[in-house]
């Protein structure tokens, strides 16, 4: 069902509510959390580095003078970062309204996280399944339905995700042999859609108000390109990713609009996937969208939430659904 007439204008009023963006300060965060405060929303700006937050939160005020912003250090590699941000929100807010798991890191040489985690799952994956479930009580404690919005990314549908090697490999030291940094950014985002939909499937079990979606941006035009290019050293392919995001790819704005639609559309409902529905649903205006065959695979999702929870040491105070095995 597309709307090709939603644009950001179209958002309702959000004064009174919180929102949290994760990789607010760049790229599609930046562009969400400026519509969020320009729409009158107070947005926390959680971002790994706190200068650059600060920075981008200036540029946003500049552009929007009336804007409701406060910067939070979140490194989402990081698990004591993650907790700590979440014990400095719930110090000062009541409740949370909208929260969207939007940060991320594509295609990178092998690194580890903080934790030891391949750093493209424990950042996309397992920092926002943490950072989900320590802000999930702020979730219930907003005074209306409240949403979590999950970014993930149409390569989710080259993922696969086999769990107990994702096991495995968290406990070893060391880049594996067959390590493809592509591969490994599918998985990661493959892992984003199941979550959204385990995580709404549970809420729903629970009676909670609170619904959990996933969306896409498409291929728009940020530094989640180049940073993988940047950290190999390859010139070459530096300036490809340059080339073609020029060539090719549509605005940080544009494709922050499916991420916005899901936070804050009327009609988006728990479980759904909203990307551009233009060519190749790489650009256009957000549309609700089929994901791949693999992330509704509900023993998957399960097997993965557990897997979740054992490599982060969060868990959720929420029901199965009946129908999880």
């Amino acid at each position: 069902m597309s709307d090709d007439q939603w644009t950001s204008e179209r958002m309702p009023d959000l004064s009174g509510d919180t929102v949290v963006v994760t990789g607010a300060n760049s790229g599609l965060g930046f562009a969400a959390t400026r519509e969020f405060a320009r729409k009158g929303a107070h947005v926390v700006m959680a971002c790994r580095s706190a200068d650059r937050g600060e920075d981008a939160g200036a540029e946003i005020e500049a552009a929007v003078p009336a804007a409701s912003l406060s910067v939070v250090e979140c490194d989402l590699g990081d698990r004591s970062s993650i907790r700590a941000f979440a014990e400095k929100f719930r110090d000062r807010h009541d409740g949370l309204d909208i929260l969207c798991n939007n940060a991320g890191v594509m295609a990178i040489p092998y690194r580890e996280t903080a934790d030891g985690i391949e750093r493209q799952f424990g950042v996309n994956h397992l920092g926002h399944f943490a950072l989900t479930g320590y802000l999930l009580h702020s979730l219930r404690q907003s005074e209306g339905q409240s949403r979590v919005v999950t970014q993930s990314s149409g390569l989710h549908e080259r993922g696969e995700l086999d769990v107990e090697r994702v096991r495995r490999r968290a406990r070893r030291d060391g880049a594996p042999d067959d390590y493809d940094r592509w591969g490994a950014y599918a998985r990661s985002k493959l892992a984003n859609v199941l979550f959204a939909y385990e995580l709404d499937r549970r809420l729903d079990a629970t009676g909670a108000d609170v619904v959990s979606a996933a969306c896409h941006p498409g291929y728009a035009a940020t530094n989640l390109q180049t940073r993988g290019a940047e950290m190999s050293g390859s010139t070459a392919k530096l300036w490809l990713q340059r080339a073609a995001n020029r060539l090719f790819a549509q605005s940080a704005d544009d494709g922050a609009l499916p991420m916005l639609y899901a936070a804050t559309a009327e009609d988006v409902q728990g479980g759904e996937y909203v990307g551009p529905g233009g060519f190749m649903n790489m650009r256009g205006a957000p549309e609700r969208q089929r994901s791949s065959e693999r992330s509704y695979d509900r023993e998957l999702a399960a097997e993965l939430w557990a897997a979740s929870e054992e490599l982060t040491g969060v868990t959720y105070d929420l029901e199965r659904p009946a129908s999880t095995p």
